[in-house]
């Protein structure tokens, strides 16, 4: 359990080491801190997520987590601090170059293009097209072609993966709310992310989903590696899948340790746990 007061540096502590020499950490925050007009809405936020961690994100409304998310997957810039993803400066990135480091993000709100096919959607995620040049298109037909066939064959592995194998050819407005969640998951495999936010996954989406995208997660990350960060109002989602919690509010890190150590933290408690659903 970390006991250090927020804003505190993580270098004061023990420098964490992850697994073989010179190995980054997927995500290293320090100090980020980003306002609207007289308000902070996320205050000098120290985070370190290693190789294969599953970290949930937990905090009340208003605490300034899904800001924290935008600031890390390049959809804000940070007033002050720096990020770094896989040890490469990432501070001002946009998030087309942080899926290029590795880090991408699904949304609360699905981001489906409805009116193109499950499969459609996760193509166009496929990574360096030659055929999305002018030069690709006109004077490399062949590799353009070799290539849409492999990211085809990809696409449907990433679609059996994620259990949507029967759903290829529905149009993805059609999906139900769980499915285009597992449809975010697959455009995030389509990039080769090794580092993946997710935000509520199980908001909105029927139980037998919620279970079925929670495995998901397990099976990703015990298999492929995959790291995870999580913001989920499902306290039992939280407790399953996270291997450390970090707790916000106000716009701060509050706590961070395992599951029961922040629900017995009487600051978390009275912050946010003891806080009627």
């Amino acid at each position: 359990m970390t006991d250090r007061p927020t804003g505190t540096p993580p270098g004061d502590r023990a420098v964490r080491t992850y697994g073989e020499p010179g190995l980054h950490p997927r995500i290293e925050a320090r100090g980020l801190t980003k306002r609207f007009g007289g308000a902070t809405a996320v205050d000098d936020v120290y985070l370190t997520v290693g190789p294969g961690e599953v970290v949930g994100l937990i905090g009340p409304n208003g605490a300034g987590k899904t800001t924290l998310f935008n600031l890390l997957s390049g959809a804000l810039k940070p007033d002050s601090g720096e990020l770094n993803v896989n040890g490469v400066r990432a501070t001002r990135l946009p998030p087309h170059r942080l899926a290029k480091l590795g880090l991408t993000r699904t949304f609360q709100l699905a981001r489906e293009l409805d009116r193109l096919t499950t499969l459609e959607n996760v193509l166009l995620a496929a990574p360096n097209h030659p055929g999305e040049t002018l030069r690709g298109a006109f004077f490399e037909p062949r590799a353009t072609r070799r290539a849409e066939v492999e990211a085809t064959v990809k696409a449907r592995e990433i679609l059996e993966i994620v259990g949507l194998s029967a759903k290829e050819a529905t149009l993805a407005g059609h999906l139900s709310g769980g499915q285009k969640k597992l449809l975010e998951l697959a455009r995030c495999l389509m990039v080769d992310a090794d580092t993946i936010l997710l935000d509520e996954i199980a908001a909105g989406v029927a139980p037998h989903l919620v279970e079925e995208i929670a495995a998901l997660v397990e099976r990703l990350n015990r298999e492929h590696g995959t790291t995870f960060v999580i913001i989920e109002h499902n306290v039992g989602i939280i407790r399953r899948l996270s291997s450390r919690v970090v707790v916000m509010a106000r716009g701060a890190v509050l706590a961070e340790g395992s599951f029961a150590d922040v629900a017995s933290n009487p600051d978390v408690v009275s912050s946010y746990l003891g806080q009627a659903a």
